[in-house]
Order: structure tokens, then sequence, then C-alpha cells
């Protein structure tokens, strides 16, 4: 009996560190030898966006969240941004080329699409070479020399890659016929994974939902649904408890709302950890993610304007994590970046309750109101600090904080849970694709079978 998967009958050295061996009578090719690389030039503003047009608007914002550019693009644009290099087509591979983290940097989609696209900035293209490439296995091998691609990267703040970096990629191709053969088995494999990922997400999704349903009822109702309640006189805020009140959120603060320094350090291998948005995305301070450390000197001299203290609450003020928060649990020294709005409570709030009104669902809205958008969504100190928060009396506040530190981090755990099968997934889908792209198993029979 055959088992599931098999090998190639012989093999040889490719001479390409990612690839390792390849089957014996496939060939190495260098990405612009087998497609044309084209730079996204110009991307595309919110009141640019129309419900109907000529082209598919291809924005930096949604393809690096995707695998797939499909009928879920709903945005198009017309001929006033057209350049016949930018168009994209049904086949085509799109890179993300800028990232504000080193994991999305190289992340890649397809265009399964009949309509034409056209893309925006901060992205490259990639077209096939029909005679040498077929289109879906260029994009299932991208999915796979884009962590090689990750060694090219250039930037502190922000990470990119060229086209001149593009260039020094390699991969290894069969016959036009194998390549269509082994992404059709690799569509059906990955679509099954895919239906396992998607329960999870919406499992998610409906756990998040509800964390942020009991919070925002927490922090604005209170525990006792019985108390009589009054107009808290802001329109996004709405009702609170009547023995509550409501005020500038800067009247319940020991200092003004301040942030890291906006100067680059030099980074070094070793000495204070340094902070920023990133290591606070998934809502408490990851120092797994910090950007590098810097030295004594400059934390002594980044300490004038900002030092942190057991329980300052951080929020992401501007890029696509905007309104993310944390609170300092940690006694460890470090500091932070500018991209960190922080909120020091004084003796009459519970910074626990601080950290929770400020994850509302309210208080969200309102930094959505609020939030100005450059290149990037931002908000502003002094409009964070004037924004209101809704107060009850200090015992009321710690009750408070302690249920929803119980029941926060019962819905945490599910989470958890469900992102660790998530993630044990998506690995197991690139390690599929890494060993068909890279000729460790040979599917073809597989996909005939199938």
């Amino acid at each position: 009996m055959r088992s599931k998967y098999q090998v190639y009958i012989s093999y040889k050295d490719s001479g390409v560190d990612w690839l390792g061996k390849v089957p014996e009578h496939w060939e190495n090719h260098r990405i612009d030898w087998i497609s044309k690389i084209i730079r996204g030039n110009t991307g595309f503003k919110k009141d640019e966006l129309l419900d109907k047009g000529k082209y598919v608007a291809l924005q930096y914002g949604k393809t690096y969240k995707v695998d797939e550019v499909n009928e879920t693009f709903k945005f198009y644009v017309n001929d006033e941004f057209y350049k016949l290099s930018q168009v994209v087509h049904g086949g085509d591979t799109i890179l993300i080329s800028t990232s504000e983290t080193i994991d999305d940097l190289g992340h890649s989609c397809f265009y399964n699409r009949d309509d034409l696209g056209l893309i925006g900035g901060e992205q490259i293209l990639l077209k096939p070479y029909t005679k040498f490439a077929f289109g879906k296995y260029l994009y299932y091998s991208s999915v796979i020399f884009c962590n090689d691609l990750k060694k090219y990267a250039t930037g502190l703040k922000v990470f990119r890659f060229s086209i001149d970096d593009l260039k020094n990629i390699f991969i290894s191709l069969p016959s036009l016929q194998e390549q269509q053969t082994i992404a059709n088995y690799l569509d059906k494999a990955t679509a099954k994974i895919d239906t396992l990922i998607e329960k999870q997400t919406k499992l998610i999704e409906l756990l998040k939902e509800k964390r942020q349903a009991v919070i925002s009822t927490a922090v604005t109702r209170g525990l006792d649904s019985s108390v009589p309640m009054k107009d808290s006189g802001v329109e996004w805020l709405g009702e609170i408890p009547k023995h509550w009140i409501s005020t500038k959120i800067k009247n319940m603060l020991s200092t003004p709302v301040t942030d890291g320094p906006h100067e680059t350090p030099e980074f070094l291998y070793e000495g204070v950890p340094f902070v920023s948005a990133e290591a606070i995305s998934k809502g408490y301070i990851n120092f797994n993610k910090i950007r590098g450390h810097i030295s004594l000197e400059d934390n002594k001299k980044y300490s004038q304007k900002y030092s942190p203290k057991l329980h300052d609450v951080y929020m992401i003020k501007s890029g696509a994590t905007t309104g993310i928060t944390a609170i300092v649990e940690d006694r460890i020294d470090f500091n932070i970046w500018s991209p960190l709005a922080v909120f020091r409570a004084n003796s009459r709030l519970n910074p626990y309750y601080l950290l929770n009104y400020l994850r509302s669902s309210n208080f969200q809205k309102a930094v959505e109101l609020y939030w100005s958008y450059g290149t990037q969504q931002n908000i502003g100190m002094n409009v964070l600090e004037n924004l209101d928060i809704s107060i009850p009396p200090i015992e009321e506040q710690n009750d408070i904080a302690n249920y929803l530190d119980d029941k926060i981090s019962k819905i945490d755990n599910l989470i958890t849970k469900a992102t660790k099968a998530i993630d044990l997934l998506k690995e197991r889908r690139t390690a599929l694709i890494s060993a068909v792209v890279t000729g460790k198993i040979d599917v073809r029979e597989n996909n005939e079978k199938d």
C-alpha cells in the first residue's frame, strides 16, 4: 500500500539555501527571469475610492491582511490612476514591500479575479511569464520565499525590501503541466486547512465581542443593573449610573498624557529594552517583540521626558493598531517610543479600571471620531486627555476591576486556545506548501486521485 505522500525518484542539490535538494528534473530560475516585477507607486486615499469603477483598488491596508484578492474587495478607481504597468490581471501575485513589522514584510496574495485591478503603493507586483511559470504555482512559491526576503530588510521603524533584493531570489520550477498539477493539489489541501482556520477565527471574533460587551457594560453601567441612570452629557458615552461622574480624563491623571522620544535611537544587542507599538499589539507588553535595546546613556536622556512606572497604561496612538492598550506590570527597566501614549492614574482612579475604560467600545468609538489621517491614522495626546471618562466611587472601581479581571481572564484563556490552534494550522499549511513547492514530496498521484 502506498503512503499518503511519495517522494521523487532522484534529487539534486539546488545550491539555494531555502530550496535545499530538489527533484532532478526541476530547474532553478531567478524571479525576474520568470516574471515581470513592478513596484506600486501611488496609494489610494479613502475619498478617492468608488463603489463602482474600471479597476479594483488594491489598497495596501487590505492586501497585507489576505491571501487572495477575491470578490470581497469592493472598492474601485478609474483612469485617473491608470498606468499600464500598474494593471493587475488574474494570476498575478502581490507582495507587501513595506511593513511596520518584520513578520508582515513580504506577505503575498494572489489576484483571483477576472476583472482588472490597479496596484497601490508599498506593494510589488509579480506578473508571471506564462512560458515559464504558472501563476498559482508562483504564488505558492512566494509564500515560502518571502521568509528569505526578510534577510534583506532595511529600516528600524518601518521595514522594507527593494526590487533589487527580490532579484536575489531563486525558485525551482518543474514543467508547466507539473506546476499546474501541484497548484491544483495545494488549492484543495489548503482549502481544507483554511476552513478549520476560519472556524477558529469566527470563534475568536465571538469571544472578543463578548469580552468587549462585558468590559463596556461594566465601565459605563456598573455591576448593578438596577441602579438609576442619567445622561452623561457625552453623545458617544451615553447613559451612566446616576451616582457616577463624567469628567475629562486629564482630571483623573497625576501627569499629562505623554509619549516616548520621537528620535530614532541607536539599537544595541544588549542594554535597556525599547518598547514600541508591536510590543503591545496583543494587549500586553511583550518584551520578545521589542525593537531592540538602547544604551544606559540614551535611556537616561529619554527618561528625562518619561520614565516607566508600575501600572502606567499605554495606548497605541498611531498606525494600523491605534487604540490598542496595555498596562505596565513589570518592574524591569525599559523605555518606550513615540507611537505609545502614556496615562498615569492619580489616587482617585484605579489604573485597571482606567485600562478597561480605554478598551471599552464607547472610548474606542471616540478615538475613531477624533483621529486624523496622514500617511497613517493618528490621535494626539491633547485630544486623548480631553476625552471624557465615566467614574464611579473608588470602591466601586476596585470591584469592577476585580470583576473584569476574573471574567476577562476566562475569555482570554479561550481566545488563547483558539489562537494556538490557528497558529498550529498555519504552521501545518506553510509546512505543506514548503514541502510541495520545493519538491520534498511528490503529490502528482494524490492530485490525480482527488
